[in-house]
């Protein structure tokens, strides 16, 4: 049983009841139920102007009709919050202190870089005296001790403090936070533009509706109060 059900019950059998006793009572009872029932009455009404359009009445439909600057403030939440230039030169602070390219490094093929190396020798002046020992041949013996002093030497140049230096200048003063906020803003653009009115008015009502119930309990509440005080005075 709603909130908003049970109050309107309780303001209508205050309504009954008052035909029901004396005299005495009757305007004390009458005056409670009739304010209960407009309050909450009033008050539900305004929560279903809220989401819905009703003909005729200015200012219902409020979720619906300003559906537009609804999304429009969610993004720019969200871009001010989370992705700003602030929140992602943070982020790369603290994530290129964990960039550790060494392993990336011992996984690597340096044979494109010996055969680059190899095919320069012999077009060298110098390929001619290699090709009398055996020209390419003879250079592929050099392939794996090549490799390895070139990936020991690789090793040590990322894992520098030169280089980790120079890596966090590169991240601080790059273009990649301009590139990465206008390709966050896409998407949340696109996502957005997926939103369909119906689906934030279901949203925004499951989120609140407990607590708009609230709403009419309090309204007849305070005007079963106002109905008693003015019972008073009338009579």
């Amino acid at each position: 049983m709603s909130k908003s059900f049970l109050t309107n019950a309780v303001s209508l059998l205050l309504i009954l009841a008052a035909f029901g006793v004396p005299e005495t009572y009757h305007t004390m009872l009458l005056f409670t139920g009739l304010f209960a029932f407009s309050g909450a009455i009033t008050n539900q009404l305004a929560i279903h102007m809220l989401f819905e359009r009703v003909p005729f009445l200015y200012g219902s439909g409020v979720i619906e009709k300003n559906f537009e600057s609804f999304k429009a403030s969610i993004k720019t939440m969200i871009m001010e919050q989370f992705f700003s230039k602030e929140q992602l030169g943070e982020f790369f602070a603290r994530e290129e202190k964990k960039i550790d390219l060494t392993p990336l490094v011992e996984s690597a093929d340096f044979s494109p870089a010996f055969d680059a190396l190899s095919k320069t020798v012999m077009e060298s002046k110098f390929g001619g005296a290699v090709a009398m020992f055996g020209g390419e041949a003879a250079l592929e013996g050099l392939r794996d001790p090549f490799g390895r002093k070139l990936k020991s030497a690789v090793s040590k140049i990322v894992s520098s403090e030169t280089f980790k230096a120079q890596l966090d200048h590169q991240i601080r003063h790059s273009s990649l936070s301009d590139d990465m906020i206008k390709a966050v803003d896409e998407l949340i653009t696109k996502r957005l533009e997926e939103l369909a009115p119906w689906m934030v008015k279901e949203l925004v009502q499951e989120l609140v509706r407990e607590h708009l119930g609230w709403l009419v309990v309090w309204g007849g509440v305070f005007g079963g109060l106002v109905g008693l005080a003015s019972s008073f005075v009338v009579s």
